[in-house]
């Protein structure tokens, strides 16, 4: 069966994809099975880029993988055939670590970030210095409509790049009468007016003793953005622009060809409403599933400061909330160790270049060993946020502590993010037996900056550095931590290929990865952090018919093109969804704009217009966000 992203398939799009008009018959037939041939089906299976011929799907699992011959011979019913067209099938990107609560916050709010950020309805231009930061910051406030009750979420904001003016004081001078909340590139600090204290309740008695609360500059980072969430939740899981991210991190999905996603850290604030938000979205049966691993130490904040009472609720979990798309991970648990590598609070073994900058830990050490302990000596598959060296190193030398009392096998403890590390962090990692999740983007966006600010050249420029990892067989997936990095497998796949950076540097060339690699950190090793590995990753029998489908092999081109890949189409559970523009003229919204031939409704010219020519002619820049915001203005 054949969906499409928005609305019906056009027939053009069908027969330029499909070989069978009888695609769009019902599936419910339970003789009817789908035959995929025709193009560079990649299996990845092994240790190299396998081919079969052709694929079977029958009731959402793959029942053959191999020769076209046999596959035509050997199985009998009414048989669906997809001519691939020389297109490249393989099995559906896995996003093991994605968070949606951040994406329905940042998706449908304005982005003022260091590099452009691509959303579903336009692409948010960088703000490079702070000059031009500031220039923006005061045309989004200015532009955004004051709403009672509502606050305005602006994200993206990055001290090295937009400067260390921004403060409480700097935005009540630019949004004296509306509150105003600006949230860190990191997503773990945040800025606040005095309009926005004022609607959220708070005061500075709430936070005595948090050291991570800088309240007369309005700024709350590491354990203060921790405490100040369950205080802010409501607004911050506003249902008027909640479900529009949600529903536009569903277009991202598609657009990337990602089959499946997985939070681990559920909730970051309100339970209740970010899972029924979730629901929502889930319900309409998008073309992807939702795993969620439990925030341990959330939750522990939510049961009374209670590491029992947690884990109570996390074993009731999935009977009570699990649905035909969302799933909670049995005995699996997320942990924090160090700050984040966007805000330069990871910890770090020989500390930064300057002052400026200070190691900050995420849960405090004592709680922090207190609960990995508790989880490991409940066999619990434990996922550790950890970022610098010194912050890894905390964790190794924890877990060497509780493996010498409690020795367990094939634990999979997970280390994610892994921002900096060495050779022979590397080497205890695999004398553990740990297994990693990293995060390849951190090289792009922040090695060229990171070497003159914060790390210096020798540190920045071995971000990340994979090849220490697999040379050593330690499992390695890639994942997003969107928005941390876009939510694009081959973007992260390329990274980890090239070492490139965002100024177009070569660094670490040594750390550089083989494709093959690469793409097993998208799809096997990305199934194999959750323990979904015998259900998804690769295509063979028996296995959920996930599969993603290209216009172009990343094998077989030149690995600098690997990211600009398009995505034709995905497949979940044996259904086709393909990721198609529509036709120029096919695309008329109520107001009879056409989409594809650059029209957007601007209510305050009251007519169809082209967003760069009405920037030009009433000077303003350039942007998805400009246009939004001179056209919603009365």
């Amino acid at each position: 069966m054949i969906k499409n992203s928005i609305g019906k398939v056009l027939a053009v799009g069908l027969l330029a994809m499909v070989g069978n008009s009888s695609l769009m018959a019902s599936k419910a037939d339970a003789l009817k099975q789908t035959l995929y041939y025709g193009g560079d089906i990649i299996t990845m299976e092994g240790d190299k880029a396998n081919y079969v011929e052709a694929v079977i799907e029958k009731d959402g699992k793959i029942i053959y993988a191999g020769k076209k011959a046999d596959a035509v011979n050997n199985f009998a019913g009414k048989t669906i055939k997809v001519d691939l067209k020389g297109k490249t099938m393989m099995p559906g990107f896995i996003e093991p670590h994605l968070h949606p609560s951040i994406a329905a916050i940042m998706l449908p709010n304005d982005t003022i970030a260091p590099h452009d950020w691509t959303k579903p309805d336009g692409v948010s231009k960088a703000a490079k210095t702070p000059e031009e930061y500031k220039k923006r910051l005061k045309i989004a406030i200015d532009n955004h409509p004051a709403q009672e009750g509502k606050i305005q979420f602006i994200w993206g904001y990055h001290q090295l790049w937009h400067g260390n003016e921004l403060s409480r004081d700097l935005l009540n001078k630019l949004a004296p009468n509306k509150p105003v909340a600006v949230i860190h590139r990191s997503f773990h600090e945040i800025f606040l007016n005095d309009k926005a204290i004022e609607l959220f309740k708070i005061k500075e008695e709430d936070f005595k003793g948090n050291k991570q609360v800088e309240w007369e500059k309005g700024h709350f980072f590491e354990g203060g953005w921790f405490a100040l969430l369950p205080k802010i939740g409501a607004f911050l899981l506003d249902p008027s622009t909640y479900k529009e991210g949600l529903h536009k991190m569903t277009q991202l999905m598609l657009r990337n060809g990602v089959t499946t996603i997985c939070e681990p850290g559920f909730p970051s604030s309100n339970f209740d409403m970010e899972y029924n938000f979730l629901k929502s979205e889930m319900d309409k049966n998008p073309p992807y599933d939702t795993y969620l691993i439990p925030n341990g130490t959330q939750l522990y904040g939510m049961a009374g400061k209670s590491n029992e009472k947690a884990e109570k609720m996390m074993l009731g979990l999935p009977a009570k909330y699990n649905t035909q798309n969302i799933f909670f991970l049995p005995k699996q648990v997320k942990l924090f160790s160090d700050g984040a590598i966007y805000s330069l609070a990871m910890q770090m073994k020989d500390g930064y270049l300057s002052d400026e900058f200070k190691g900050k830990w995420m849960t405090p050490l004592d709680l922090f060993k207190q609960q990995l302990t508790f989880y490991w000596n409940k066999d619990y598959k434990i996922h550790v946020h950890s970022n610098g060296d010194l912050g890894i190193q905390q964790v190794l030398d924890y877990n060497a502590e509780d493996q010498k009392k409690h020795p367990r096998k094939d634990h999979r403890f997970t280390l994610h993010h892994m921002g900096y590390f060495d050779a022979n962090i590397a080497e205890q990692v695999k004398e553990l037996g740990m297994e990693t999740s990293v995060n390849p983007y951190y090289l792009w966006a922040l090695a060229d900056k990171y070497s003159e600010v914060g790390l210096g050249k020798k540190r920045a420029e071995n971000l990340v550095a994979i090849k220490e990892l697999t040379k050593r067989n330690i499992p390695v997936s890639f994942h997003s931590d969107f928005a941390m990095a876009p939510a694009e497998p081959l973007t992260l796949a390329w990274t980890a290929i090239n070492r490139v950076t965002a100024e177009g540097s070569k660094f670490s060339q040594d750390q550089r990865l083989d494709v093959f690699t690469a793409m097993k950190a998208v799809t096997v090793d990305a199934a194999r952090t959750l323990n979904l590995e015998k259900e998804l990753g690769t295509i063979k029998k028996g296995k959920v018919a996930n599969f993603t489908i290209l216009n172009e092999n990343p094998f077989k081109i030149d690995t600098m093109k690997i990211k600009d890949i398009p995505v034709y189409a995905v497949v979940h559970k044996g259904e086709m969804t393909i990721n198609q523009k529509k036709l120029i003229g096919g695309d008329k919204d109520a107001h009879g704009c056409i989409g594809t031939a650059g029209f957007k409704w601007c209510a305050k010219t009251k007519q169809c217009e082209r967003p760069w020519e009405l920037a030009k002619k009433e000077k303003f820049e350039k942007s998805a966000e400009a246009f939004d915001a001179f056209c919603k203005k009365q």
